[in-house]
């Protein structure tokens, strides 16, 4: 189970065994049921969490109640809410089991003093968020300058078999489109691919 871990975080820094066997300790198996939540807003995340298995999605609700979906978190990737966890503010956000899922958990208390222990452990989190950052940059730019059509191409080369876990309202939530509007993505991209 913690070799998904470590072999994520090699992609940006080297630990010895006995360095990871440190930095791991700290982090804590949890599963999630589908629909369970590991995060709703207004409460506060005290947590940054690598998915073992399953897939999340990371919503906020509208003014009037929709959904939109800021991200998919499938296996290999971090949930968090970056904003409520480093400033101690309620979260704005929601972070939702789409399947049953598990999680290596570790707190934000244990994460502060694996920055004092280990020096490396903060150079890996600050390129994460770096990475973090720029992932969500592009996903505002596309947003606001790319046509939902390419939008939708997207969707599914940076989550590929994901469109056949979920719901076809949360791709479209994920889009920022309506149902109906996918399913005419949908018909003319097949059409397309005939």
């Amino acid at each position: 189970m913690f070799q998904i871990l470590k072999n994520n975080i090699s992609r940006y820094i080297d630990l010895s065994d006995e360095e990871f066997q440190r930095f791991s300790e700290p982090f804590e198996l949890k599963k999630f049921n589908r629909k369970e939540t590991a995060l709703r807003e207004g409460d506060y995340c005290l947590f940054e969490g690598f998915v073992l298995n399953g897939c999340f999605k990371v919503y906020f609700l509208t003014e009037d109640g929709f959904e939109q979906t800021l991200y998919f978190a499938v296996e290999n990737w971090w949930i968090t809410d970056i904003d409520s966890l480093i400033n101690n503010v309620p979260s704005t956000l929601n972070i939702e089991a789409l399947e049953e899922s598990e999680v290596l958990m570790i707190s934000k208390k244990d994460k502060e003093k694996l920055y004092e222990t280990m020096p490396q452990v903060e150079k890996l989190f600050r390129i994460m968020n770096q990475n973090s950052s720029v992932a969500l940059q592009r996903r505002i730019l596309s947003l606001m300058n790319k046509t939902a059509d390419k939008r939708y191409l997207e969707f599914l080369e940076k989550y590929p078999g994901l469109e056949q876990k979920i719901t076809q309202q949360q791709v479209a939530s994920y889009l920022g489109i309506s149902h109906e509007f996918l399913s005419k993505i949908r018909k003319k991209t097949t059409l397309g691919n005939r």
